[in-house]
């Protein structure tokens, strides 16, 4: 864990845990979904607006514009789906708010945008699952977790809702590709349940 989080992961003061940031998307339904992003958002864009929320329970991504949903995507997440991501190798996609740090082509999975797990929130939970035995002391909390496509032909896997990854969110690649020119480094995801 970087030095400069110590005091947030060891929480010497009273921590809360991070708020939503995203309103709730009302229904289950894909907003937009047969119209290019490009065509959806706003003519004045702003990039620096754009965000993204994951809700696992409705496989659901969707792209925001100004706290505006926008279009939401079909995702599915890692092989082990429910709860939160305690350690490297659990499967699970974690939850809460993450940045955007690095974008760039993937060879297996078309694109991979990469973001900043772990975060203090994640250091805290994987040391206070260590604290009360629900994981070992010598396991890690892993990282290089991102949104990124599917191997080439296999979109059936988004459609059928197969959660095959190790931690990750996958798109069909023509969806990753499309969200891939509109977000940034820094742009915030946040990843609920």
């Amino acid at each position: 864990m970087p030095l400069a989080d110590i005091s947030s992961v060891v929480c010497l003061v009273s921590c809360q845990p991070e708020q939503a940031f995203h309103p709730p998307v009302k229904g289950n339904q894909l907003l937009n979904y047969n119209r290019p992003l490009q065509t959806a958002l706003p003519d004045n864009l702003s990039q620096d607006g754009i965000s993204v929320l994951v809700e696992k329970s409705k496989f659901r991504l969707t792209v925001f514009h100004k706290l505006e949903p926008v279009k939401s995507y079909p995702v599915v997440f890692g092989s082990s789906p429910a709860g939160d991501k305690l350690h490297e190798g659990d499967r699970k996609t974690p939850e809460g708010i993450y940045y955007i740090r690095d974008l760039y082509p993937h060879s297996s999975w078309s694109k991979f945008i990469w973001i900043d797990y772990p975060r203090p929130d994640s250091w805290r939970e994987h040391f206070q699952a260590k604290l009360s035995g629900r994981i070992g002391w010598l396991l890690p909390i892993g990282g290089q977790i991102g949104i990124h496509g599917v191997p080439a032909g296999e979109d059936s896997m988004i459609e059928q809702r197969v959660n095959w990854t190790w931690g990750c969110i996958s798109l069909k690649n023509q969806d990753v590709d499309e969200v891939y020119r509109f977000v940034s480094n820094g742009t915030l995801v946040e990843v609920v349940p």
